[in-house]
């Protein structure tokens, strides 16, 4: 504040352009709401009590304000991140359990995130109140052709076999195009908790099951060593883990042949579900872009579920989707070793003055590249900084 010595006037310094409209929140403490909320699991009632403690007063109903308000304006980012995960030629995809909205006194209605991994290491956790097919289709159907890698979950299966119609173009610069159907590929770690489950009934034919399956693994695992791609991986794969995952299914018909094995045990259930799966548990054989499991997917869930124990539930479908809008962005950030404070920060900043068109240039790949060496900071970092 300014007194002038003349006429006794006070002015005050102009306020610095704000990220939100009418608000007092700097674009460092937006951005420090949703780290804590959304990486550190920190929900929003305990930020606003280790505020009270330091003296800061503000209200609760405030914190959630600008933390709607904050994702909201991400949505065109998170928007522009799904169109390039969908362009991807192999796609993971899940789903995981959320309360959202209250359905009667008491008692929590269940929607579910769909979290989509693509080629290029970004995430986008979609959410649907339902755990139907139709939200496969409406993601999916007309914006992905390729190779499609899930758990069990029989929606996919479905939406594969529908969507046989639809071609993928393969390309080398050694071969034609070839137009493959797009694939349906099940998770060998979803097959392998099948045996474990029969470990305790009939650990001798589950050890065997467990040995195939690791040997595949450490057949991955020197892949990923040796930094094969492309032919040189499928060549590899096809001369080392093919054999291994011949004899593993002719083992498994041969299991199904013992006469101890009722109908209701585990083993013969576990047997069953590879076997009715063989086809989708060969195509990481053929496509060296197709991991053997969905691990790195179920990576990405784990901050969802640790959220669930602090925030417990979303009050509304829309406030579930916000959730789903920004831990994609935290996620994608964690997955391309970016700061996720420094990245929010840089982007709330850039978004009103960042063309529309080119919004696809502020996802945290893509932004990564363009503006990492020099972000944008607070007011308060820069003064902070400057005095330093």
């Amino acid at each position: 504040m300014i007194k002038h010595k003349q006429t006794q006037a006070v002015t005050t310094t102009a306020m610095p352009a704000q990220v939100l409209d009418s608000s007092i929140a700097d674009v460092s403490l937006l951005a420090g709401l949703l780290v804590d909320k959304f990486l550190y699991h920190l929900p929003l009632y305990r930020q606003h009590l280790r505020m009270s403690l330091q003296g800061v007063t503000v209200s609760r109903a405030s914190l959630t304000n600008w933390t709607k308000r904050t994702i909201e304006l991400l949505r065109p980012i998170v928007e522009a991140q799904l169109t390039n995960v969908l362009s991807s030629k192999v796609l993971a995809m899940d789903e995981t359990p959320i309360k959202a909205s209250r359905c009667e006194k008491g008692k929590m209605k269940t929607g579910y995130f769909w979290p989509i991994y693509g080629d290029n290491h970004e995430v986008v956790f979609t959410f649907n109140e339902s755990r139907g097919r139709q939200h496969i289709e409406d993601v999916l159907k007309k914006h992905f052709q390729g190779t499609l890698i899930t758990e069990g979950y029989s929606a996919y299966a479905r939406f594969a076999e529908q969507t046989q119609g639809v071609t993928h173009a393969q390309c080398s610069a050694t071969a034609p195009c070839v137009a493959l159907p797009p694939a349906s590929m099940q998770s060998w770690v979803h097959s392998r908790r099948y045996f474990v489950e029969a470990e305790s009934i009939d650990k001798g034919a589950v050890d065997h099951a467990l040995d195939y399956i690791g040997r595949l693994y450490k057949i991955e695992a020197y892949i990923s060593d040796k930094k094969l791609t492309d032919e040189k991986k499928r060549e590899h794969r096809l001369t080392h883990s093919k054999p291994i995952v011949d004899d593993f299914f002719v083992w498994c018909a041969q299991q199904l042949k013992r006469q101890d094995l009722t109908p209701q045990h585990t083993l013969r259930k576990a047997l069953n579900y590879v076997l009715a799966r063989e086809n989708e548990l060969r195509v990481f054989l053929e496509d060296p872009q197709v991991r053997m499991d969905t691990n790195h997917l179920e990576r990405e869930i784990r901050p969802i579920t640790l959220g669930r124990k602090n925030w417990l539930f979303c009050w509304t479908e829309l406030g579930a989707e916000h959730v789903g809008l920004i831990q994609s962005l935290i996620s994608t950030c964690k997955l391309h070793d970016i700061n996720p404070n420094t990245y929010l920060t840089d982007v709330l900043q850039r978004i009103s003055i960042h063309p529309a068109s080119q919004v696809a240039g502020l996802t945290p790949r893509l932004g990564k590249e363009k503006f990492a060496e020099n972000p944008l900071r607070s007011v308060l970092q820069r003064k902070t900084e400057n005095k330093h």
